[in-house]
């Protein structure tokens, strides 16, 4: 009989789903609280949401680090989940933008510290010939947060009469429930590997890093480099017709096929291999970069959003999954923070290209150059080895 998933597993995708359903809602209505009700303008909040995102990726390193260094996982990330709930109540608190901006780095710098100490944590608790479904099932709980945030906040601001305070302090409930089921759900396993000395991030710890993880990690950034940022989802739809009562939708339905996919992607990846679904996501992302180029219409772009989400599904999970097979258990927790920073500054260069080619020479250029990356990816797949999923010894 094939194994189930551990009980810690299924707690810590709760934990993201009610984090991410928490963060979501807010997201969804703070530009019209910061730009509407505070009166910022559009080019600050930018300016400053880039920052916040920065020093995420950036904290996502070092608490990898920390989290071999200290040899615990769960102590940074309930740090991270605690950080992001404790802020929360200062969104509809919140009288000027310094408040604002205050508890959007300070939730940014949350999510920072949890990240990869939480994917550490995956890796550590699920069986090696689980570990696909493992991080497929945490995405996919992740993503379906994604999805009811925003619905949610639809639904309250509609009850509480646009009352976009009221609507933020409802969100600060499933932040709650999220830091509860972390705290009281989830066992971190005895750390049975100990290293020969404390890790740290230097040479010695880059050289410990195989090369198979290194490789893991360009391709995951050069695939960032075609999947840029999903607003420009959202500026296609504008551009495509879509009233902009609906252009929410984009978002959820991108959401909704990325969850509904990683979890089935995991599962056969632990079955099938992971290159094979990798190259299956990488094809699909080159057929939504020419539908959403070429394609007329607002059914024909919303089919290209649905293949983008689709990729996202049968990508993100794997490629989490392929770092943790490439990476030595007691250097997981860097292995993740070195992919996230990568990932992120190559996400941030993307989304900057294809702005740039966006104004320069309209959205068709823009996904053109996007499924350019996504070949490029699909050409490199075969140099990458995999790594196998040790069956690690107590």
């Amino acid at each position: 009989m094939r194994p189930k998933l551990p009980r810690g597993i299924w707690m810590l995708g709760l934990v993201s789903l009610f984090m991410d359903v928490s963060s979501e809602m807010i997201h969804a209505i703070l530009p019209l609280f910061v730009v509407g009700t505070l009166g910022a303008s559009a080019a600050l909040l930018g300016l400053l949401e880039g920052l916040a995102e920065a020093t995420a990726q950036i904290t996502k390193l070092f608490s990898g680090v920390l989290s071999d260094r200290w040899g615990s996982r769960k102590g940074l990330a309930l740090l991270g989940y605690g950080m992001a709930a404790v802020v929360k109540p200062l969104f509809p608190l919140a009288t000027t933008l310094t408040t604002v901006f205050t508890a959007r780095f300070a939730d940014r710098v949350g999510k920072g510290i949890r990240g990869a100490p939480r994917d550490a944590l995956v890796a550590d608790i699920a069986p090696p010939e689980l570990r696909g479904a493992a991080f497929g099932l945490r995405q996919s709980l992740d993503t379906m947060g994604a999805v009811a945030g925003p619905l949610i906040a639809i639904i309250l601001m509609s009850v509480f009469l646009f009352d976009l305070r009221s609507v933020m302090w409802i969100a600060c409930i499933p932040a709650v429930l999220a830091v509860a089921c972390l705290a009281f759900g989830v066992e971190e396993p005895p750390q049975r590997e100990r290293p020969a000395r404390k890790p740290g991030f230097d040479l010695r710890t880059v050289r410990s890093l195989s090369p198979a993880f290194w490789q893991v990690t360009a391709l995951g950034a050069v695939m960032m480099l075609a999947r840029f940022s999903e607003a420009f989802l959202v500026l296609k739809a504008s551009d495509a017709g879509l009233a902009t009562a609906y252009v929410p939708l984009v978002m959820v339905v991108m959401s909704l096929v990325y969850a509904l996919s990683s979890y089935p992607a995991g599962v056969l990846s632990d079955r099938v291999g992971r290159r094979g679904l990798l190259a299956a996501g990488f094809l699909v992302l080159v057929a939504a970069d020419l539908v959403l180029a070429f394609g007329g219409g607002i059914a024909v772009m919303m089919a290209g959003v649905a293949l983008w989400g689709l990729h996202m599904g049968l990508t993100q999970g794997v490629l989490s999954t392929m770092v943790a097979d490439t990476a030595p258990k007691a250097l997981r927790g860097t292995a993740f923070g070195i992919f996230n920073l990568a990932s992120g500054l190559a996400l941030l260069a993307g989304s900057v290209l294809a702005g740039l080619l966006w104004d320069g020479y309209g959205p068709a250029a823009t996904f053109i150059a996007g499924g350019g990356f996504a070949v490029l990816s699909l050409l490199g797949l075969p140099w990458v080895k995999p790594g196998q999923p040790e069956h690690e010894q107590g």
